[in-house]
């Protein structure tokens, strides 16, 4: 058994955090790192204290966008030491969505993996100074 690479390694961390989400739209995790150290992980899931989708449904958009959850990036930033976040990398199970990419951005990471692809129109305004790689594996 040949050992996993960082990336295929990070991914199936993130893959594992994913399995907690509370919106059975879309199960996402992130993990993020910096020089092989993991800073934080996330995943989607109701505010602290509220209702969960798995419990009494999503809060759709007319887009069909759950809006009941904080995104698992989301989840990631908020727990994480700021200072520890510029520079870092983002795994993530699912390409991010345009809020956050936007929130992975402003928070000074420097690099996103994803392994789903989830594409929209917007990110490339917003990714336009990170590296981003889909990690296919």
């Amino acid at each position: 058994m040949s050992r996993k690479d960082w990336d295929e390694y990070f991914i199936g961390i993130a893959e594992a955090v994913a399995t907690r989400s509370t919106c059975p739209r879309l199960h996402v995790g992130c993990v993020i790192v910096k020089d092989n150290h993991i800073i934080s992980t996330g995943y989607n899931g109701s505010i602290h204290g509220h209702d969960h989708c798995e419990d009494i449904g999503c809060l759709l958009t007319p887009e069909g966008r759950c809006i009941r959850t904080v995104h698992a990036e989301e989840n990631s930033v908020l727990h994480a030491d700021r200072d520890l976040l510029k520079g870092a990398t983002a795994y993530v199970t699912h390409e991010p969505c345009e809020k956050c990419s936007k929130t992975l951005a402003q928070a000074g990471l420097r690099k996103i993996v994803f392994k789903n692809a989830y594409p929209n129109d917007w990110n490339k305004y917003f990714l336009k100074d990170l590296e981003v790689v889909h990690y296919n594996v």
